[in-house]
């Protein structure tokens, strides 16, 4: 069945279809919307070829209900999966843009290089969220990638890319497009993981800077067989204005060998951090093989016994039991691989020709990686041969008393080994514990060692803080005294000061107003204005300031200025009404006629004297002048007693009256 035209359709009883907006080799993208939550929303309806594959269909839901619960701002939000019918559907966050793809495609070149490092650091930062919550995209490309109107990289299909790819996808032409980005384990059909995505994202970045992909040939497998044999062309070579610290991480993130790419999204995203600031510096670190500890050294000797001298300390991650039998299946891999390089080996020169696989004392070793101690030891000595535990190590992925490695190595077709030879194993000891130290309050560079010192990874999160000093930790996210696993991240908070602007004062004592209040507000200070009176000194210039000079305060803090005012000479008056104010009633005589006393009456205006005159009680009209200047007390007496005081500021009014 092919998808019909669903514009008008109504899915799932919520999700109505209004136009088709890209179609790609795993589904039709329809814009729709939700009639719930009033939204657009995108909807991806699966192509026909996937929804007749059961174990596909599981596998689709599980990973989209995984990557539905990823929240990021460069990860397109899916908000639901579900089924209507036939019609297998995710509902996605809409994105008005570009895919990155198309961006490349219509610039018919390289692009400028910042942007690209910009663009690939937030893909970057998609991918540590997704592998922090063990999810591996496998489908990293620039088809996948969209550039939103306001240039935020958004990368998309986390959940079908990954059930895609355990699938047949071969038969429904889907890898034509995705070949070339494919780590050379994924072209090979090996065993993928978080550095699989880092290789990917190599490749975008290679095409984004070069304008053309590391590896290309007329054929899709032709493609993968160039990932898996060939050496790419430096970035450099190709575009010459790219920077050597950018032409550095592509190149580490397209090693062939896992363990000699980027170990994690985290370590790819400060290394193109750092070459944003220094872009040619010789940071990124190039690791090169451990003949030690990553090739297989293989000895056969007189009896064709075959030894592993030095064992591959792989780096396996995680401990649930599916995990764990793909350890097992990994390294039986290997030994069937080693069988065959050895068969070729004969087959060029015969340089196996002294193996004396007639020995009659030849006994077939068992497989036992994988398996408990106790059931090694019972297979091992049931063989008639020698069980010998070489150590105990922590690992991450095998559990606590199974065998990690034995040697001799086992080999399906040279599996051969003496009576009474010695099998020796290396047991696990489970996942290492490590427990969380406390390093609050600790300098930043002196937690990190702590934390690195109890087998723990510090993540440093910037932040201000009035209360602790720049450059020394505020909080941490794990609580101090709890027990982790080791090699865990532990997030600690680092104070970067207050982040408000620090401001030296500067003396403004001997400026007028009007200067003082710019040369603060210049600063980013604020001024408040009091007045002081100094006849010493100019009227209107700053007599003092209350921020000493020199000193350091925040943006922003108020400085108070004391601006000389020096009060102006004026002429006031005082009015006084003596009857009213003496509460004066005269006396009548025998005839009846009033009998006015006399009084003596004295206006003092601070310790001047300006009236003082006998008169009689009933006076309403005593007045007198003076000349003062601001805020003047005045006094009325009667008979050297005092019968009124008022104090009046002379800048306010010049008349006082007594009544």
């Amino acid at each position: 069945m092919k998808i019909m035209n669903l514009e008008g359709k109504l899915l799932g009883n919520r999700y109505e279809m209004i136009e088709k907006i890209g179609n790609g080799g795993m589904s039709t993208v329809y814009k729709a919307i939700d009639k719930v939550l009033k939204r657009n929303v995108a909807v991806k309806i699966l192509r026909d070829e996937f929804t007749t594959d059961e174990e596909f269909i599981k596998r689709f839901e599980a990973e989209a209900q995984s990557a539905a619960r990823l929240a990021d701002a460069n990860i397109v939000s899916i908000y639901d999966v579900g089924v209507d019918g036939n019609l297998y559907y995710i509902v996605m966050e809409l994105i008005q843009g570009k895919t990155l793809k198309e961006i490349i495609v219509k610039e018919r070149g390289p692009l400028p290089w910042k942007w690209s490092v910009n663009v690939a650091i937030q893909i970057a930062s998609a991918l540590e969220m997704a592998h922090k919550n063990n999810i591996v995209h496998r489908d990293i490309k620039p088809h996948n990638i969209i550039i939103t109107e306001d240039g935020i990289a958004k990368v998309t299909d986390f959940g079908i890319a990954k059930a895609v790819s355990n699938s047949t996808i071969t038969a429904f032409g889907t890898t034509i497009g995705s070949v070339h980005y494919f780590s050379p384990e994924h072209a090979r059909g090996g065993f993928t993981d978080a550095k699989s995505d880092l290789y990917s994202l190599g490749v975008v970045m290679y095409e984004m800077v070069t304008g053309k992909v590391p590896f290309d040939a007329d054929t899709p497998v032709s493609v993968a067989l160039k990932h898996m044999q060939e050496e790419p062309e430096e970035p450099i070579e190709i575009n010459p204005n790219v920077p050597t610290a950018i032409n550095k991480i592509i190149m580490k993130a397209l090693q062939k060998d896992m363990t000699l790419r980027y170990q994690s999204a985290t370590e790819m995203l400060r290394d193109l951090k750092r070459s944003l600031k220094n872009p040619e510096g010789d940071f990124v670190e190039e690791l090169e093989y451990d003949s030690t500890a990553r090739t297989q050294k293989i000895n056969l000797d007189e009896y064709g016994e075959i030894e592993d001298k030095s064992r591959s300390n792989r780096n396996l991650k995680g401990k649930k039991e599916g995990k764990f039998k793909k350890f097992v299946k990994k390294h039986k891999a290997l030994s069937i691989l080693v069988g065959l390089i050895l068969l070729f080996s004969c087959s060029l020169g015969g340089t196996l020709a002294f193996l004396n696989l007639t020995n009659p004392a030849e006994v077939e070793m068992p497989n036992v990686v994988g398996l408990s101690k106790e059931e090694a030891q019972k297979e091992v000595e049931n063989a008639k041969l020698v069980f010998e535990v070489e150590k105990e190590e922590y690992h991450k992925e095998v559990p606590e008393g199974y065998v990690i490695s034995q040697s001799p190595i086992y080999m399906e077709r040279f599996n051969k080994v003496k009576e009474g030879s010695t099998v020796t194993v290396v047991i696990s000891k489970g996942q290492e514990k490590a427990t969380v130290p406390n390093v609050k309050g600790k300098e930043k560079e002196e937690a990190i060692a702590l934390l690195e010192e109890a087998k723990l990874k510090a993540e440093v999160i910037e932040e201000t803080s009035k209360t602790v000093k720049e450059g020394f930790v505020i909080g941490q996210d794990t609580n101090p005294e709890t027990e982790v696993l080791a090699g865990d991240t532990v997030k600690i908070h680092v104070s970067i000061g207050t982040g408000i602007k620090q401001v030296s004062v500067v003396s403004v004592i001997g400026q007028d107003e009007a200067t003082a209040r710019k040369t603060l507000e210049t600063l980013g200070l604020k001024v408040n204005v009091v007045n002081d009176e100094d006849e010493a000194k100019n009227n209107g210039v700053v007599l003092k300031q209350s921020v000493d000079v020199g000193k350091v305060v925040e943006e922003g803090t108020t400085v108070t200025i004391t601006v000389n005012k020096v009060a102006e000479m004026k002429q006031g008056t005082v009015n006084v009404n003596l009857k009213s104010l003496l509460n004066y009633t005269p006396e009548k005589d025998e005839e009846g006629k009033e009998v006015v006393e006399k009084t003596k009456v004295k206006i003092t205006v601070g310790s001047d004297t300006i009236y003082s005159e006998t008169v009689p009680k009933t006076k309403t009209d005593i007045s007198a002048t003076f000349n003062a200047k601001g805020n003047v007390t005045i006094k009325v007496y009667e008979n050297d007693i005092l019968k009124g005081t008022k104090e009046i500021n002379l800048n306010l009014t010049t008349t006082c009256i007594f009544e």
